[in-house]
């Protein structure tokens, strides 16, 4: 047991380090902002049984989408990993298949970032072209 948890935790930190390359300073930040956005939406369908999105887009501020150039699909497979982590300690069922999409954003930012999701059983190519998710005006946001 000891093995899987040293493995574990060599992961989390090498997703860490990516993603605070990328971030600067706030990849807890955006890992957390991740995991809330998830637990904020979920839905108990039965006793057993809780439903949360399964579509995220991360918008970026253009300076900090400039510092990632191509590494977007990376990033977004490293933040996927971190929610289907997080699912999986909460014993959470997603909508339909798990994605986290990166991109630029396409208008002003409070901050470096936002959040948003949605519940999408099917997930077209594209999905995330246009105009964000639909999401509640309580998604994340950080300086």
């Amino acid at each position: 047991m000891g093995l899987l948890t040293r493995m574990e935790k060599t992961v989390e930190h090498w997703e860490s380090a990516l993603v605070d390359k990328v971030l600067g300073n706030d990849p807890v930040e955006l890992c957390d902002d991740l995991r809330r956005e998830c637990d904020d939406h979920a839905v108990v369908a039965a006793h057993d049984r809780v439903l949360v999105p399964n579509a995220y887009k991360v918008e970026l501020a253009p300076a900090v989408h400039e510092q990632l150039g191509e590494r977007e699909a990376q990033v977004g497979q490293e933040l996927t990993d971190v929610l289907a982590r997080h699912a999986a300690e909460h014993h959470y069922e997603w909508a339909g298949p798990l994605t986290v999409h990166v991109t630029r954003a396409g208008g002003p930012l409070d901050g470096r970032y936002r959040i948003s999701s949605q519940a999408m059983p099917n997930i077209p190519a594209d999905a995330f072209d246009g105009t964000p998710p639909a999401a509640p005006p309580a998604s994340a946001a950080r300086a």
